[in-house]
């Protein structure tokens, strides 16, 4: 035969085989040639081999036509067969038969023919039964081994229909050749590998070969022998008979602890620990694989052998490997042997857990997730089930490397994986696995924000809601799934830390880091710990929760939320009231409703029921202790804690079935008081949500519902706890605007529980509401409400409307009031009879009370000008005024703060009557009080004195001229008066002359109202000539410095001063109201004037007018309207004083070429700017004393043309008297006028007489808090 790669023929004898054995393969092959050189005897063994190895490559690559072709022959295939069975016993190389027998076991397995396959086993039992040595069988093992691997089912054909193999097989494994006994291991883990077959064996195994075996195993020197005691091993350990047998037969061996005993009684888990301590990987898979393989049937009963065998021990060391398989056969045996305590107690987790975490760390950075998954499994178990008194972290870095180990763990982007790191930090949040103090919380704090920011990195999608069918329906709700479950881990772990956080509230150890300096700021804090869960609850886990119940509301995800909330209500005991304020006001009482509802009917989902009943529990009571509107809340918790503790878990109803519950009626026995129970704790419930805007429920219905359960009060006579009470009508006053009226037994109803109540505080919350709801009804109202408004009052904080009222004064631009006042005020306005309540208040109630009561009333009139009620509070003035300043001293009155207040609260009623009016006998009792009171007042007095003089100085303007003669004559008689007056004046220099800082604004409108209030009793005086019984004393020169020297002296004050000169002017400084002084002139080489000129102008001298003068003409220059108009007319009285006195001086005065500069600077305002009033009162004032040098013809044209042009009908009513007064000074003939301006000047007069725009339209106005009568001014 042709030895090279061509055509497989043998020359000698291809010559006579029919061409059918020839096959036209690449390259062709002949059957015939093949079978007959592998018969011949004489051909050698290469030859022979070489025709095989062609034969095996024709049969592994062109199998079909091969096998097609011997099939049609059988007597040439068994011959062929028996050909190749033939050269297993024929070959002496032992090396070489390998060849023959991969040929055969592939042409069996080929043929699939049972008369071959049985003929091949019946050959093989002939041949072991006549070898004469063991060893001579091992070819026959070697080719049933392998075909029993090669065809399926053949293990069951040879123990079924060969059985008598078995004999043989017992025999070669105690035949001492390791060879011999791999090869029968072998085939036996063929056999034990059928279950048909394992199961006809068991007996055979129980009996003969179990300790056999054992010993076979423990006695194994070659890898090979190792290795195919394993793989029997293996397929044994899988049937729960066979592992009882063989650990069985190891307790027996076992029945001590001693290690040299355990030794040489060779028990399975020695040998496996023995195999796990080689250095060779794959038996150390092997032997952690036989492990789990006998634990998983029951690590109870097994485990115990391999604890005491120390092979935990061992098996940690093997997690230093970087073998991945056998990391997870070691984490499968480790994670089966935690399920039994022994572990834990002989502390073998102590022992390895370090070795466990650097194992995890080093895995974390492979791309193996089931291993990833596998040895977080095995940490969360360990942590699981570590006993307590047992600590597993024995330091603070080991704890450090775990939750770094942790942290890694939560950040890798497989899902799956974090979740099972998720799971670890769940039990790693144990107190008792925290190390020796110092707690490491700011490790702790970025572990928690890790896990929370990758739940809240998750896209949540939806979940599918189409038909199962559906493409990607399967994949999409199983993402959804596993996202749901990833989230429940981790709230569940961000639950677990906030009870760790409660825990180390009770361990002065765990409470602050010793090492940190005292006063330094550290992370590693409980307190910053506890502040810091709060605020991620509030950022993310909030958040995140919410998000997903969108989505789907699962019951196990609900109730570790709510039991999380509920812990930490306890975190952080001074965030309590805050937290609780925002879960109430973020609709958090509706959600816990909502989830009893939907999940706790009846006995379902107690956990989630429990969960949600304590959260209610605790905001509720956390609520009510905190609230700052309800008088002694402590003292109501433990009878309201009972009650929420009794009624919140059977509380499992929805929204209209709470309205239904309120309204039912109760049966007069045991049920009937549970169900009473139920409705206060619902009362409760709605109460709290409303407080916070939580407003789940209609208005109109929860009003109707109360309102039902009233009557039921009052038909069952019962009596409900004051806190349940004032739920109630806290919830009737919120509810009221959108419902109908109360009707009368509703009221009754309320009326009887109230008469029942001890005080009324108990059931009193400080609301707008509550109070608009008790005014609202006159059945409340007349028994409550002194009551009512008492304690409103009581409650009221007004210390920042008293900075704002002393910032704004009297000024027109009003503060911005808090909404309790502005609602208190559209009662105040829609009700009257509230206001004679108030009054009533001020006699009857407490100081700070009637103070509060005042200032409501102050601000009221000043929002409120509209409200016609001046005659009423008049007269209740007069009351409580005489009865204050009769039943009081002038000290007593000097410290009483309300008296300012009920002064200026007169004078603001008395700001209301506009028009002119005759004053009535209260009037002039209030007058006369009001007098009197001031005559008591030192000037230091301004609280008091300011609304006095002020209220005195509209009595004199704001009435009829009977009234004013009388109101003089009234003011005139009182002389404590006059001296209080005088005091006041002379405090105008006397506080001047001090250098420091300027006067106060109370100081500045008290001098402006003194100088008023005295410039009108003169003027007024003067016109009625009345008596007077005192003078006041006024020294000239001071006055007049007041004015020419103007230091630290308003507009307004020196409107007031001018005021007073402009009057005492007209008099001639002649007035039996005043006393003057007048101090000697200097005689100066240098003046101007002679003495006679001086005498002529006495009191004052010329030097005084002229510097009067000038100094008017100043302040005309500031452009400042009301001093300007105040200015022009004191120059115009001032010169007319001088010119009836002194004709020479008064031209020299208006001579002065100043005048004309003062008028160009007067007129730099633009277009019409003759006509402003105090140019045109200032022109006409020069016109009157023919001035031409100051004022020419030509300019006065360019008024008549300005004045021709401007609509007169739209000018200020001042502006059209200046300009008539101007119109008639040139008529009078003071300057000579052309023809055709005398015609201007006609039309101009006559259409100023047809518009008739009256002067103004509010005569007293309030500036800087002083009274001014703007009519006083401008006369």
């Amino acid at each position: 035969m042709d030895v090279a790669a061509g055509p497989l023929v043998c020359e000698q004898l291809h010559a006579r085989h029919d061409p059918r054995w020839l096959l036209q393969l690449p390259p062709p092959l002949c059957l015939a040639c093949v079978i007959e050189t592998l018969a011949d005897g004489g051909a050698s063994l290469v030859r022979r081999r070489h025709v095989l190895s062609r034969f095996r490559e024709a049969l592994a690559w062109h199998a079909p036509p091969l096998i097609q072709q011997l099939a049609q022959e059988e007597r040439v295939c068994a011959h062929f067969i028996a050909t190749l069975f033939g050269m297993l016993h024929t070959v002496e190389d032992s090396s070489a038969l390998d060849l023959p027998i991969e040929v055969l076991v592939r042409l069996v397995a080929e043929l699939r023919l049972e008369q071959y396959i049985h003929y091949v086993l019946d050959e093989s039992h002939k041949e072991l039964s006549k070898e004469i040595t063991v060893r001579g069988s091992l070819p026959m093992f070697n080719l049933l081994g392998k075909l029993a691997d090669a065809i399926p089912g053949l293990a069951d054909v040879m123990v079924i229909e060969h059985g008598n193999l078995m004999g043989h097989l017992l025999a070669g494994l105690m035949y001492p050749n390791e060879g011999v006994k791999a090869a029968v291991c072998y085939l036996y883990s063929k056999l034990y590998s059928s279950p048909i077959s394992s199961e006809r064996l068991s007996m055979h195994f129980t009996e003969r070969l179990c300790d056999l075996f054992l010993t076979t195993l423990g006695n194994a020197q070659t890898k090979e022998l190792q290795v195919n005691c394993m793989g029997l091993l293996k397929e044994l350990l899988k049937h729960d008979h066979f592992v009882s047998v063989i650990m069985s037969s190891s307790e027996r061996r076992t029945d001590s602890e001693n290690n040299e005993l355990l030794e040489r009684q060779n028990p399975l888990p020695l040998m496996l620990k023995k195999l796990l301590l080689s250095r060779d990987e794959m038996l150390q898979v092997a032997s952690a694989q036989c492990m789990a393989a006998v634990l998983v049937h029951s690590s109870i009963k097994y485990a115990p052998a391999f604890i005491h065998a120390d092979i935990p021990e061992f098996l940690f060391e093997r997690l230093s490997c970087t073998s991945e398989i056998l990391l997870w056969s070691v984490y499968c045996c480790l994670l089966l042997l935690t399920e039994e305590q022994l572990f834990f107690s002989k502390c073998h987790t102590v022992y390895g857990i370090e070795s466990l975490l650097r194992s995890l760390k080093v895995i974390l950075q492979l791309n193996n997730v089931e291993l990833h998954k596998q040895g977080l499994l095995l940490f969360t178990e360990i942590l699981k089930r570590q006993p307590v008194e047992i600590k597993l972290f024995t330091n603070l870095a080991m704890y450090k490397d775990a939750v770094g180990v942790l942290e890694e763990a939560v950040k890798c982007p497989v899902l799956e994986v974090a979740e099972e790191a998720v799971k670890a930090v769940a039990v790693l949040l144990r107190k008792d696995h925290l190390s020796c103090p110092p707690v490491p919380y700011a490790e702790l704090q970025k572990l928690i924000e890790t896990m929370l920011k990758r739940c809240a990195d998750l896209s949540l999608p939806l979940i599918n809601r189409r038909p199962a069918s559906y493409p990607g329906y399967s994949s999409q709700n199983k993402v959804a799934l596993r996202q749901g479950q990833f989230l429940h881990s981790t709230v569940e772990g961000f639950r677990n830390a906030c009870r760790l956080a409660v825990e180390c509230q009770s361990d002065p150890l765990a409470q602050e880091n010793a090492f940190t300096a005292p006063g330094s700021e550290s992370e590693n804090t409980l307190s910053s710990f506890s502040e810091f869960l709060l605020r991620i609850c509030d950022s993310h886990c909030i958040p995140i929760v919410m998000k997903h119940s969108e989505r789907t509301l699962s019951p196990a995800l609900m109730e570790v939320f709510m039991s999380a909330l509920s812990t930490l209500f306890t975190v952080v005991p001074s965030m309590r009231e805050k937290f609780s304020r925002k879960l109430a006001s973020s609709s958090f009482i509706r959600l816990a409703l909502e989830l009893k509802a939907k999940f706790c009917i009846g006995e379902s989902n107690p956990a989630l029921n429990q969960a949600c009943s304590s959260f209610l529990y605790s905001m509720c009571l956390s609520l009510h202790s905190a609230s700052e509107k309800i008088k002694d809340s402590s003292q109501e918790e433990p009878e309201m804690s009972e009650l929420l503790q009794r009624s919140l878990p059977q509380l499992n109803c929805s929204v209209p079935e709470s309205l239904a519950l309120l309204s039912e009626i109760p049966e007069p026995f045991c049920i009937g008081e549970a169900l009473r129970s139920h409705q206060y704790c619902l009362l409760l419930l709605l109460y709290f949500a409303y407080t916070l805007e939580d407003r789940f429920v209609p208005e109109a219905e929860l009003f109707s519902a109360i309102r039902n359960f009233l009557l039921s009060v009052q038909d069952q006579g019962d009596c409900p706890p004051p806190f349940v009470f004032r739920a109630v009508l806290y919830l009737l006053a919120v509810c009221q605007d959108k419902s109908d009226v109360l009707d009368l037994s509703a009221l009754l109803a309320i009326r009887r529980v109230l008469e029942n109540t001890s005080d009324l505080d108990l059931v009193y919350i400080h609301h707008p509401l509550l109070l608009k709801f008790f005014l609202r009804y006159s059945e409340l109202m007349g028994r409550y409400g002194h009551q009512i408004l008492q304690l409103w009052f009581s409650w009221e904080d007004y210390s920042q409307i008293e900075n704002e009222d002393s910032v704004s004064g009297l000024s027109p631009r009003l503060p911005d009031y808090p909404n309790s006042f502005t609602a208190l005020f559209h009662i105040l306005k829609g009700n009257s009879s509230v206001l004679l309540i108030l009054l009533d208040l001020v006699c009857l109630s407490t100081t700070e009370v009637a103070h509060k009561v005042l200032m409501t009333l102050s601000m009221f009139l000043k929002r409120n000008e509209d409200v016609v009620i001046c005659d009423l509070l008049r007269s209740q003035f007069l009351h409580i005024l005489q009865q204050l300043l009769v039943e009081s001293s002038s000290t007593i009155l000097q410290a009483n703060k309300n008296l300012p207040l009920l002064l200026s609260l007169l004078f603001l009623v008395q700001l209301r009557n506009e028009a002119e009016r005759e004053l009535d006998s209260t009037d002039f009792k209030l007058l006369h009080h009001v007098s009197n009171l001031c005559g008591k007042c030192r000037p230091g007095d301004i609280e008091l004195l300011q609304p006095s003089l002020n209220f005195l100085y509209w009595s004199l303007h704001q009435t009829t001229t009977c009234s004013q003669q009388r109101v003089v004559a009234v003011l005139l008689s009182n002389l404590p008066l006059l001296e209080m007056l005088q005091k006041v004046l002379e405090l105008t220099w006397t506080l001047s002359c001090y250098p420091g800082p300027t006067l106060s604004s109370s100081e500045e409108a008290l001098l402006c109202s003194a100088w008023l209030l005295t410039a009108s009793l003169l003027a007024h005086q003067h016109r009625f000539n009345s008596q007077v019984h005192q003078a006041i004393l006024l020294d000239v020169e001071k006055l007049l410095n007041a004015v020419i020297f103007r230091r630290k002296k308003t507009a307004l004050l020196v409107v007031s001063i001018l005021q007073f000169l402009r009057a005492l002017l007209r008099q001639n400084f002649s007035s039996s109201l005043l006393a003057l002084v007048v101090q000697p002139a200097a005689q100066s080489s240098m003046q101007l004037f002679s003495s006679e000129d001086d005498a002529s102008l006495y009191p004052l001298t010329t030097q005084q007018v002229l510097s009067l003068v000038v100094s008017l003409q100043n302040l005309l220059v500031q452009k400042d309207l009301l001093l300007s108009q105040t200015v022009v007319a004191c120059l115009e009285v001032l010169v007319d004083y001088v010119h009836r006195k002194n004709q020479s001086i008064a031209r020299h005065v208006v001579s002065q070429p100043w005048n004309r500069f003062l008028l160009f600077t007067l007129l730099e305002g633009g277009e019409n700017s003759f006509l402003q009033p105090e140019i045109l009162r200032l022109m006409t004032w020069f016109v009157r004393y023919q001035r031409s040098d100051i004022i020419f013809p030509s300019e006065i044209s360019h008024i008549l043309q300005e004045a021709t042009k401007a609509k007169l009908a739209e000018l200020p009513g001042v502006t059209s008297h200046a300009l008539r007064l101007f119109l008639l000074q040139l008529q009078s003939g003071s300057s000579q006028m052309e023809q055709a301006q005398e015609g201007t000047i006609q039309t101009l007069l006559e259409s100023l007489r047809s518009t008739s725009t009256p002067l103004n339209h509010q005569d007293m106005v309030c500036l800087g808090g002083a009274a001014v009568s703007l009519s006083h001014i401008a006369d």
